[in-house]
């Protein structure tokens, strides 16, 4: 498991990659990411193409950024998932709170 982001100032993106299992050894990584920038981001990204897994908890981590980041207001892109992790984001309805690609 790895976590890194890249801020994009001129676009305001925060982009968050998970590599590996994103499970809850991630969540103090995943937090780090967002918390402690200067300011919120106006867009948000998860970059998925390298996850293979996620289990509740990180279900849990993205609904914690959503808060974070404004609630119904964020802006918060699921990116690149594949299609075991979809499903898992369609059951949970969790495609209706973000974009998923």
């Amino acid at each position: 498991m790895s976590i890194s982001a890249t801020y994009a100032e001129a676009e305001d993106i925060l982009t968050i990659t998970v590599k590996g299992r994103f499970d809850f050894s991630s969540l103090q990584a995943f937090r780090n990411t967002y918390e402690n920038l200067p300011k919120k981001p106006a867009h948000y990204v998860i970059e998925l193409a390298e996850s293979d897994y996620l289990d509740s908890s990180a279900l849990g981590m993205l609904l914690a950024l959503r808060d974070y980041a404004g609630g119904d207001t964020a802006d918060i892109r699921i990116a690149h998932c594949n299609p075991d992790i979809r499903k898992i984001l369609v059951i949970t309805k969790l495609d209706e709170l973000f974009k998923v690609d």
